[in-house]
């Protein structure tokens, strides 16, 4: 397999070269100046490229049962831990629903055991965090594509915002992803229930979150909650398309 310059790897570099920036997380790397403009400069080019490289939707990598990391680290929130998303997690998710409605024709509410019942994908893929670090694990949902399909996309839908159970850190902000149609209909894309052989749990999203394995780990959203089908992201958190975007990270973020 040819060694392309993947966005990783021009993440690591560029950490590198603005400093010595140590990967210790998420907010000190949107806390550097340095790190913000180098993201914003290489997006633009970053998704030209990717676009035109995955044109007739190739996959990602996938792995077999031997690769499978020991430890997937769970990143981020461990726990949302609200009085909301405590009393869904008490109920072992019964009372949960994922709502996709936005611009579509036919909004749906859809429980774990819903989701449970579609035809699943199972995938084994590399999770590539923006902090350095990569785990492969084996995961198992449902297709975003055809869930959109069922919806019935209006003709301005142009973007898919996920909104999860998660106000990070305790703030004010909940988190919040998005992503375009190219990645909502790509066949890896999927709501996972599973992280190998096991329903998700807490500290790894449950009882959904998104796989768009194409990119950088901070685009999986977990604990999700709805999925809004939108013409624009300007209107969404600060404007930018998801909750580390807001704070100076890239919309794309190809890997």
């Amino acid at each position: 397999m040819k060694d392309f310059l993947t966005r990783r790897t021009l993440l690591t570099g560029g950490a590198i070269t603005l400093g010595g920036l140590a990967l210790t997380g998420c907010d000190a790397l949107s806390a550097s100046p340095g790190f913000r403009n180098f993201l914003s400069a290489g997006e633009s080019l970053t998704m030209s490229a990717q676009r035109a490289l995955m044109f007739g939707q190739p996959l990602a990598r996938e792995f077999s049962e031997r690769d499978i990391s020991p430890v997937f680290k769970a990143n981020g929130t461990k726990n949302p831990n609200t009085p909301a998303y405590n009393a869904l997690a008490s109920g072992n998710f019964n009372a949960w629903r994922l709502r996709i409605d936005g611009l579509v024709e036919r909004p749906l509410d859809l429980s774990l055991a819903d989701l449970r019942a579609l035809p699943a994908r199972t995938q084994i893929t590399r999770h590539d965090c923006v902090e350095g670090w990569s785990a492969i694990g084996k995961w198992q949902g449902a297709q975003l594509g055809p869930l959109l399909q069922t919806a019935g996309l209006k003709p301005n839908a142009r973007f898919a915002v996920m909104h999860c159970a998660d106000n990070y850190g305790g703030g004010a902000d909940m988190y919040y992803e998005s992503i375009d149609l190219i990645d909502g209909f790509h066949p890896q894309t999927i709501l996972a229930y599973n992280l190998n052989g096991q329903p998700l749990d807490v500290a790894h999203g449950a009882p959904l979150r998104l796989r768009v394995e194409r990119q950088l780990g901070y685009k999986h959203a977990k604990y999700l909650m709805r999925i809004e089908m939108v013409e624009r992201l300007d209107s969404f958190g600060r404007g930018k398309g998801g909750y580390w975007e807001d704070r100076g990270y890239e919309w794309y973020a190809g890997i």
